[in-house]
């Protein structure tokens, strides 16, 4: 692959920082977290070193999957705040040259939403057609064999019509009938409301279950072996089929080609997909593909429980061999899996913690991080009582949700509900993360905060860490040696140690130390690369 040239656009190997609004910080004291919240804390997310906020769904909604059921794609929920405080928050993150990028959930919305209510009324009003309705089958049961990721059955009778109607996702979420121009349009017209609002990107959520298929085909069987889920508990029978009909359509394309064309019209907006499909790294590759679809996409295949360095290296070798001239985003965490320092870590590890903080962000690629892993938090334990998640719910106590990467950030360790709230939040502030607050992590210049701040000051002065090509050379088994270069002959490589025990590899003889990036405890002599037990280096 060809070097990011000089004049990359400002995604190019950007730092993302995700925000969970309900969590970050309730300024108004009503156990929730709101955009004034996310306000005055502007400062923190500066002082990391960050390049953009991408914040999860604030939009009206009636909250049963926070946010992600949308009932008014143009409106602040009140329990966030209003439209002018989005555009302080957008105005005041301008001000800290830091970019804002917002959730967009384009393949459903709310039961709760206008257009929903006019279409389950009849079959032949102005929205008639704006959802996925199917006739029953003759012995009324549902159209197919289609599933939920959030458990069961896809489809939802609803007796106004006569008729099941789709859900990808909870039976609340209705999926849009993108086969329906009049859809496309509509939607091309929410998305644009907030581009005229500045916004500087879109996370697009669920972008690969746009369409359907229209003759409405059953999904294949998946044998046993194969069901290892991607961001969805692997004993939910949604990982027992092949989901061909409902996700990752051909049709897909071209909407995503009339968004880009309309993202485009906003010099400097970035589009960045969520893709959970059959083969991610093959949709990931196609829908970013000739610089007219996505800018960016990722997918779940480093945010499984799995954690090998075969894994991580297999992965990208995968994705750079058929991504051609798309561009990847990578992260280790998000608001949908068990926090990586719990997943990959087996609990806090704060030598882990720093290693796997530099090793994401020395992929060739943007990336992502999530709120509070530059703590190094791990996953919340939450009992049954306190659970919020309808996904926890319904699959307890095998998989038990998502609320355990979801608690409030602890920002001051001895306060009531660490800083977050003066009232009882919506979920509760674990013990172990008063341990890991803001104001302590501060105070010490060893920190994982105070790393995270360090390591991203650096990285920005590594072109070839933001723009160089990659490649991996060989090392021992458990660790990793990631080879960036660039056209004109320089070469940085960056090595890491996965295990548990010291580990020596072979780098070549005129290699020396970078000591600047703050990761410490390698040694290096005639070639020789000494890393401790989950340590990590640089080298030029």
């Amino acid at each position: 692959m060809s070097s990011v040239s000089d004049q990359a656009p400002w995604w190019r190997g950007a730092v993302i920082y995700q925000v969970y609004p309900r969590s970050l910080m309730d300024a108004n004291n009503d156990g929730v977290g709101d955009i004034r919240g996310i306000i005055s804390k502007l400062d923190y997310i500066a002082s990391l070193g960050v390049d953009a906020i991408w914040i999860s769904p604030f939009f009206k909604s009636p909250m049963r999957d926070f946010g992600y059921d949308i009932s008014d794609y143009r409106d602040v929920d009140p329990l966030f705040g209003s439209l002018g405080d989005l555009d302080e928050l957008i105005a005041e993150a301008h001000d800290r040259n830091i970019k804002i990028m917002i959730d967009q959930v384009l393949s459903h919305t709310s039961d709760q939403h206008a257009w929903f209510q006019e279409s389950r009324e009849s079959r032949d009003n102005p929205k008639a057609d704006w959802y996925v309705w199917a006739d029953a089958k003759p012995d009324g049961t549902a159209p197919n064999n289609w599933l939920s990721i959030f458990g069961g059955c896809g489809w939802e009778w609803e007796p106004r019509r006569g008729q099941y109607y789709l859900h990808n996702f909870l039976k609340s979420q209705p999926d849009l009938n993108f086969h329906n121009p009049e859809v496309q349009a509509q939607i091309l017209s929410e998305v644009e409301f907030w581009l005229k609002r500045g916004v500087d990107g879109l996370r697009l959520d669920a972008i690969s279950f746009c369409f359907h298929d229209k003759d409405l085909r059953d999904n294949p069987a998946k044998p046993a072996d194969q069901r290892q889920g991607r961001g969805f508990s692997e004993d939910n029978p949604y990982a027992f089929q092949y989901h061909y009909y409902n996700n990752d359509l051909p049709e897909n394309i071209g909407f995503l080609e009339q968004l880009r064309a309309l993202c485009d019209r906003y010099p400097g907006v970035v589009t960045l997909g969520e893709i959970s499909s059959e083969d991610s790294l093959a949709t990931m590759a196609k829908y970013t593909e000739g610089n007219k679809r996505l800018h960016m996409a990722y997918s779940f295949e480093l945010l499984v429980p799995e954690f090998c360095a075969r894994h991580i290296r297999t992965t990208v070798e995968n994705l750079e061999a058929s991504l051609n001239d798309g561009w990847p985003c990578w992260s280790l965490s998000n608001h949908d899996v068990v926090r990586v320092m719990s997943r990959w870590g087996g609990g806090f590890n704060p030598t882990l913690g720093k290693t796997l903080h530099a090793l994401v962000a020395a992929l060739r690629g943007s990336v992502c991080y999530y709120q509070g892993e530059e703590l190094g938090l791990v996953e919340a334990d939450i009992a049954y009582e306190d659970l919020q998640d309808p996904y926890g719910i319904t699959f307890w106590p095998n998989f038990k949700g998502r609320d355990g990467c979801r608690t409030p950030m602890p920002w001051q360790s001895d306060a009531p509900h660490a800083g977050f709230s003066a009232e009882k939040p919506w979920l509760p502030v674990p013990d172990s993360h008063r341990t890991l607050a803001v104001n302590l992590q501060d105070q010490d210049p060893h920190s994982m905060l105070n790393f995270f701040r360090h390591f991203m000051a650096w990285r920005k002065q590594q072109p070839l860490l933001t723009q160089g090509d990659i490649a991996f050379d060989d090392a021992p088994d458990g660790c990793l040696l990631i080879r960036r270069s660039m056209a004109d002959g320089q070469v940085m490589r960056a090595a890491f140690n996965l295990t548990a025990e010291p580990v020596t590899l072979q780098v070549p003889d005129q290699s020396a130390l970078l000591p600047d990036s703050g990761l410490t405890g390698a040694e290096l002599s005639a070639g020789q690369l000494s890393l401790p037990a989950f340590g990590g280096a640089f080298i030029a």
